[in-house]
């Protein structure tokens, strides 16, 4: 019997529409390893060990190297399963992250690092294009196993792309390699050149992609992908109004962790700065980049925020974020032996620390004392066992989004 894509359950159904995002930041997506493993573990305690994270997911949302992870998740094997497991997440970043932002040894070997940034891509990303492609295979995005959202930029013009599987019906030229998106949304200047590559089906025309990170727009992808499941629910529901929308969704975003600001700067200082200044920073610490990444993204989590007021109330949004990173900690490709453990040790801490929220007016995150993180992801765990349960009891049978497509895809089990 064909499997189908895990679809949406309308909210005049009485169903919830589940959605996990999953933020950008290189090397730190080590510390959203860490709970999403926690997290299928403790669905797998509920419901057996053959399930995954995609089983409860309607929607799987990644940028950057949370689209690695959201594509490590969500494509499938042989047998029409996972290709990752979570708990093979960590064990994948250990392996190849050291391959993928080589770190020279030598004093004179990161003096022309440096010197190398400065004029092209700090790595040339052949390791990382040949394994994503070795991986991935020729799995294209009609392919994956829930619907995912994988912001990237197009450059040519500069315009966002969201390879989203609600458009696919719409616009068939997204149906590109999983490679190929996975590739482009993690395209991070100044670390990873830019990626160009065509996509054409049957029924459309080639079109050309000069994709750098999705980071650049929506590092926190939660956003959009609440967009594009609202798109799915109002097309089946015209009449359902915003508030029984957002009252219906279940949001688990993870973020990778943010710099605790060791180096602020007045206007004062920055006034006397040039493009050099801004662009390399008096620690070559790219300030220009940095500020615009945290900036976007606090801008992100408050929007995220605002729209899901109802969810909040009803328990079913959760953001897991560190905002107490500093030094290497704080890097996206000091991929070290060392640093790469203490980035796992940050994610289990971050475990045990209380639920935090932004405040609209301070934008800084504070503790919500009532639970940890932990123990948010074991409720969050109990509401998706029984949301799969009742959709199983149900003999509820999801239509694929993207008509057209005839292919083996999964369903909840």
């Amino acid at each position: 019997m064909e499997k189908t894509k895990s679809s949406l359950h309308s909210p005049t159904n009485g169903g919830l529409t589940t959605i996990l995002s999953i933020d950008g930041g290189g090397i730190r997506g080590i510390i959203e390893g860490v709970s999403l493993e926690f997290l299928e573990s403790e669905l797998q305690r509920l419901d057996g060990k053959h399930v995954r994270l995609v089983d409860y997911f309607d929607w799987v949302a990644g940028t950057s190297t949370g689209g690695l992870v959201t594509l490590m998740l969500a494509t499938p094997d042989e047998n029409n399963r996972p290709l990752f497991a979570a708990k093979d997440i960590l064990p994948f970043y250990i392996k190849h992250c050291p391959k993928i932002f080589h770190q020279p040894r030598s004093l004179i070997g990161k003096i022309k690092h440096c010197l190398k940034g400065l004029v092209r891509p700090k790595y040339n990303g052949k390791y990382f294009h040949k394994l994503v492609k070795e991986k991935l295979g020729d799995k294209h995005l009609h392919d994956t196993l829930t619907n995912v959202v994988i912001p990237t930029v197009d450059i040519k013009p500069p315009r966002p792309v969201i390879f989203s599987s609600y458009e696919l019906k719409r616009h068939p030229s997204l149906d590109a390699l999983l490679s190929d998106i996975c590739i482009g949304t993690s395209a991070a200047p100044p670390y990873l050149p830019a990626h160009q590559f065509s996509s054409a089906t049957s029924t459309s025309k080639s079109r050309e992609f000069n994709l750098i990170d999705g980071g650049v727009a929506a590092n926190n992808p939660a956003s959009i992908a609440i967009k594009e499941a609202e798109k799915e629910i109002l097309r089946k529901n015209p009449g359902c109004g915003n508030e029984e929308l957002h009252k219906r969704i279940l949001l688990i975003s993870l973020g990778t962790g943010i710099a605790n600001d060791e180096e602020e700067y007045d206007a004062k200082e920055v006034a006397r700065w040039g493009a050099f200044q801004w662009l390399i920073g008096p620690h070559w610490s790219s300030p220009v980049v940095h500020m615009c990444i945290k900036v976007t993204g606090g801008i992100l989590d408050y929007h995220t925020q605002c729209v899901l007021e109802h969810v909040q109330s009803h328990g079913h949004y959760l953001r897991i974020q560190d905002d107490t990173l500093s030094g290497s900690l704080a890097s996206v490709d000091i991929a070290t032996k060392k640093n790469l453990n203490d980035l796992v040790k940050v994610g289990e801490a971050l475990l045990k620390k209380p639920v935090s929220r932004l405040d609209s007016d301070t934008s800084e995150t504070e503790p919500l004392p009532l639970e940890t993180n932990a123990e948010a992801l074991v409720r969050m765990a109990k509401i998706l066992s029984e949301e799969r349960a009742r959709r199983i009891q149900e003999g509820y049978h999801p239509q694929r989004i993207q008509e057209g497509h005839h292919h083996k895809n999964n369903r909840l089990q």
